[in-house]
């Protein structure tokens, strides 16, 4: 069992553990210098000291180096600078290499053993003259990093259609994969535009109560099903998953009645096989939006 405490590297990313050593680790808040894969870097405990088997690590806990003084506060801003510098050296150099990528961010390690700089392009880029031009200019190790249309949208941040500021850049840690079934089980209209974000890809919403929707689901009746009812046996012709309702008609030899009832309210006798919705959709169109 390892002592450990959740930190992050920005206000919105991933939570990352780290062994802690000393008598008073450093709480919830607190600004911290770490040891990564890339070098050393500066974070922000998120996650107060907790005891954790070691075993659920991929690989072994690295420890909290120490915690973050005012001179390493005004080294980390002085990064910061530098870096938004370096953004605009690079955006030349593209031009001048005439690549065709679009750069979105720059960032130092903290010791500024690194400098790091992520874009977007199309395809495959070749940058190794640039990484050699950058190299020259800066004196430290250079990445170029390539990320998808969902990094760029968590980077460059913007408002949803409900209004709000991206889930991604106000909140979400990580990312988490959607699909077109989500869509399909929560009866959304199959149109590309109605349920892709500015990203081009899946809302993230899709994901939240998909769960609930999915057990729903399971307990719903198909259209067209047979149902024992408090009134007698009736076909199912319409459902509201959110309300969880069922509609349904009874036939008689002259008289047709409808009705809706709670879910509860009904047993399923015989359960219709489910119609395949949106036969006019193109499916790879659809796959398209999966990321």
């Amino acid at each position: 069992m390892k002592k450990v405490v959740g930190v992050r590297f920005k206000k919105v990313s991933k939570v990352y553990y780290f062994e802690t050593l000393s008598e008073k680790p450093p709480k919830k808040g607190e600004k911290v210098i770490v040891e990564t894969g890339r070098g050393v870097e500066y974070a922000t405990v998120v996650l107060d000291e907790k005891t954790i088997d070691e075993e659920k690590f991929a690989t072994p806990l690295k420890p909290i180096i120490r915690v973050a003084c005012e001179e390493d506060l005004q080294r980390h801003n002085c990064n910061i600078k530098d870096a938004n510098d370096a953004l605009e050296v690079c955006k030349e150099k593209i031009k001048e290499h005439n690549l065709d990528m679009k750069l979105l961010e720059s960032e130092y390690t903290f010791d500024k053993s690194k400098l790091i700089f992520y874009f977007t392009a199309e395809g495959r880029v070749d940058f190794r003259d640039l990484v050699r031009d950058l190299a020259s200019v800066f004196r430290t190790r250079i990445e170029l990093r390539q990320i998808g249309v969902r990094d760029e949208a968590k980077k460059l941040g913007g408002y949803g259609i409900c209004g709000r500021e991206f889930c991604c850049k106000k909140w979400m840690g990580d990312f988490a994969p959607v699909t077109i079934k989500m869509a399909k089980e929560q009866n959304l209209s199959l149109n590309p535009t109605k349920i892709s974000g500015s990203c081009g890809r899946l809302f993230c919403c899709l994901k939240y109560e998909n769960e609930n929707y999915e057990g729903i689901i399971k307990q719903m009746p198909t259209i067209d099903s047979i149902v024992m009812t408090p009134d007698g046996t009736a076909k199912v012709i319409d459902t509201d998953i959110l309300k969880e309702k069922v509609k349904v008609v009874f036939s008689k030899e002259d008289d047709i009645d409808f009705a809706v009832y709670d879910l509860k309210e009904i047993n399923i006798i015989k359960r219709a096989k489910a119609a395949k919705a949106y036969d006019d959709i193109d499916e790879n169109e659809l796959k398209e939006l999966e990321d």
